[in-house]
């Protein structure tokens, strides 16, 4: 049974649609997740749903009594209050509830300001707030945005055990794939809906978009039998006849399905000398504080790093030392000569809201260099999903996360050959975060990230680093899932009894000296599912250039071009078989090893 149904809505703002008579019902027990691209509506639906906006047509009509919480993007807070007179209340019965919340989500100074607190301590003084509240239906806007790995955990478990309605915007996809059990995917103006997580709705949707590129064949042999037949002469006397030229005009006037539009951007090579980033004994403090203590790291050449760890614990301070724009207390770091850093920052630095889009990005550079050879600053924002319309309005028109694109865009497109990201996912919509991670994937140069979302460290990073606190880092191989596996052995291993017999110096026992287990990383797995199918499509595609070579034997311009592009396909097919032969090879050894 429905308890809100979104009846036949339209919103325009200024001259872009967001939605455009659309129908969506929410039902008991639903546990909502809204995704799209950043500006096609996730936000202002919640606002709709909460009563903060309404819809320029059609309704949202709630059942008598339902009692609604509402977390938004960006919370408002009175002027000076501090967290105990805005979150308590003074009532017993609910204000343990909120101390609690509180207490997980890091907030522990009841007498601090808010406007003194920082901007992910605010949100997460709300969200301890909101979820304190009594309501029936839960609306959060990036509930994840600022909270580490412990917190994002408890929301998981809260909101998987809540047995009321959740309606969610969030980027996080595991997050997704644990707490919802359907997927609402908005898309030109248009509403989708998947009974399904997030890792069943990306099969769902290549269905549903493979059924309407197949209705849309079927339309297209249909009308051209029509239009054959209409071009004979036919005789619109009859009633069939009639009805005939009716269909082909139905035919003709047929909308063919809107590819969705996908963020697309190379990779630009930078130089690189043999000297990095290097950091030699070094600390950092607070006050009492010790956030990096004695640390000392070499980065390597096409390195990804992820760092993780707690809020608070030191991560955004020793990324901002890596990249010179803090210096240690002691011990010192040393960037290599043609070393070129591009840094995104957590928060968007000040934008001159007046500008235009396209007069941002030219700042920064009129012309970039591709694999495609020279691109304009038009066509860059227009790979980067800013339409041609968009490119001439002024920023102050973004949508929050169109703003965090384009600020993505004008780091990606500075010519760094260093990469450092802190939190890259806050505010960007999931198909800018899966072209991201791919672009990051084909990077040539080092990437170093400071991130909570484990999806993103999962496909990008090979090495992570976590503060463990006194300003101690753990290493660990691979991604956040190696990680995590890796973190349960460790600790295992130190909770286990230690032998009453010591061991003789100078030996080892059966443990140290039993062969290393092999297993795959997370992404060597997904490498090793995937790579049989690019390399059949690599082969396919140099087949297909030499019969497009041999039809323009005699065109010396277009040969040229169609050469040079089997030649980079050669290389990268050469590249991929030299991968496929490891990664079958590690194969053949842990099967043999299963058997042994």
């Amino acid at each position: 049974m429905n308890i809100i149904n979104i009846e036949h809505i339209s919103k325009i703002f200024g001259e872009k649609k967001i939605f455009d008579d659309a129908s969506f019902g929410i039902q008991e027990g639903d546990k909502i997740g809204i995704i799209g691209i950043n500006g096609t509506g996730k936000t202002t639906l919640l606002k709709m749903v909460a009563g903060v906006e309404e819809p320029d047509e059609g309704q949202i009509i709630c059942r008598n009594g339902l009692r609604l919480a509402y977390l938004s993007q960006n919370p408002e807070f009175p002027e000076n209050a501090t967290v105990q007179s805005w979150a308590l209340s003074g009532m017993p019965e609910t204000d343990w509830l909120v101390q609690s919340n509180l207490t997980k989500l890091g907030i522990t100074e009841y007498g601090a300001r808010l406007d003194e607190l920082s901007g992910g301590q605010r949100r997460r003084a709300a969200l301890a707030k909101v979820l304190a509240s009594e309501f029936d239906v839960l609306l959060l806007d990036e509930p994840t945005n600022h909270l580490d790995e412990e917190m994002i955990a408890w929301l998981e478990d809260y909101l998987k055990e809540y047995r009321g309605v959740v309606l969610m915007v969030t980027h996080d996809r595991y997050f997704l794939d644990k707490v919802s059990n359907r997927i609402l995917e908005i898309s030109r103006g248009k509403m989708y809906s998947y009974e399904a997580n997030y890792s069943r709705f990306l099969e769902l949707k290549a269905q549903r978009e493979e059924m309407e590129l197949a209705s849309e064949r079927k339309r297209q042999s249909i009308l051209r039998v029509e239009l054959e037949w209409a071009k004979r002469g036919c005789r619109a006397r009859s009633t069939k006849q009639r009805a005939r030229l009716e269909r082909l005009e139905a035919l003709k006037n047929g909308k063919a399905p809107v590819q969705e539009a996908a963020v697309e951007m190379d990779s630009v090579e930078t130089r690189m000398g043999k000297k990095t980033i290097e950091l030699h004994h070094v600390s950092k403090r607070y006050g009492d504080k010790v956030l990096v203590e004695d640390f000392d790291y070499i980065v390597l050449r096409g390195q990804r790093l992820g760092i993780i760890g707690p809020n608070g614990c030191g991560k955004s301070t020793l990324i901002k030392m890596m990249a010179g724009m803090m210096q240690p207390d002691s011990g010192n770091i040393e960037i290599g000569d043609t070393i070129r850093i591009g840094y995104l920052a957590q928060e968007e630095p000040d934008m001159d809201t007046d500008r235009r889009v396209i007069d941002y990005i030219r700042d920064i550079a009129e012309y970039v260099t591709t694999k495609d050879g020279k691109i304009s600053a038009s066509q860059l924002l227009e790979r980067f999903l800013f339409t041609p319309d968009m490119q001439y309005t002024p920023v102050s028109k973004l949508s929050g996360g169109e703003k965090r694109r384009l600020y993505l865009l004008s780091v990606l497109i500075s010519g760094a050959n260093v990469l450092i990201l802190d939190e890259p996912s806050n505010n960007v919509d999931i198909p800018t975060l899966t072209i991201l991670e791919d672009y990051l994937n084909s990077f040539v140069g080092i990437v170093i990230t400071v991130s909570h979302d484990r999806y993103f460290l999962d496909n990008v990073v090979d090495r992570i680093f976590e503060f463990e606190g006194n300003g101690k880092l753990a290493q660990y191989e691979g991604g956040y899932t190696d990680y995590l596996e890796a973190k349960k052995r460790r600790t295992a291993a130190a909770a286990a009894p230690k032998s009453a017999a010591p061991e003789k110096s100078g030996t080892k026992s059966w443990k140290q000296n039993r062969p290393v287990k092999l297993k795959f990383t997370f992404k060597e797995q997904r490498e090793f599912e995937t790579i049989d199918e690019e390399i059949a499509a690599l082969e396919e595609k140099i087949a297909d250039l030499d019969s497009e070579m041999m039809a323009n034997a005699t065109n010396s311009m277009k040969l040229s071009e169609l050469t040079a592009e089997k030649e980079q396909a050669e290389q990268e097919l050469e590249e991929k078989m030299e991968r496929w032969v490891y990664l079958n090879d590690l194969a053949e050894k842990i099967e043999a090893q299963k058997k042994e």
